[in-house]
């Protein structure tokens, strides 16, 4: 069986780590059609405002947009139609619990290509930062900046 080419898909979220402290983060599998995954894999997604919800215990993405295809035809996707993600039961029903405290989201912080060629995409549980806390985020950046 011949090995894929490795793909250097790594798309951030990074305005998520702005606006959200992390506390939890797993790594997920994406329910994908074929033209997102080439899609994707052409560079072409954006988590700009991302982020997941629970239907029916099951957890999907809302808002990740996936351009179409250009090559996709009558076949092409709904660039920003809600995909579910795919996580052992056990990580599922933590996050299910954890997210329903006051102050939590589930957001998606990085989307990649594993060494499968299968798309993941990284979701970390979430608080959000009030204005103080961006500016110290903002002030220790520009520390570490003129300290390089």
């Amino acid at each position: 069986m011949a090995k894929r080419a490795k793909a250097n898909i790594d798309i951030k979220n990074k305005r998520a780590s702005f606006d959200y402290e992390f506390i939890d983060t797993c790594t997920a599998g994406i329910v994908l059609s074929g033209t997102e995954i080439k899609s994707i894999r052409a560079g072409k997604a954006a988590l700009a405002d991302a982020y997941c919800h629970f239907v029916n215990g099951e957890l999907y993405v809302k808002n990740m947009h996936i351009a179409e295809y250009g090559w996709g035809g009558f076949s092409n996707h709904d660039p920003r139609r809600d995909r579910k993600l795919l996580l052992h039961r056990k990580e599922l029903q933590k996050l299910f619990r954890r997210h329903r405290e006051k102050g939590l989201t589930i957001v998606a912080t990085r989307l990649f290509i594993g060494e499968k060629g299968f798309a993941k995409l990284v979701i970390a549980l979430a608080r959000g930062k009030k204005a103080y806390d961006k500016r110290a985020s903002i002030k220790e950046k520009d520390l570490r900046r003129a300290t390089e």
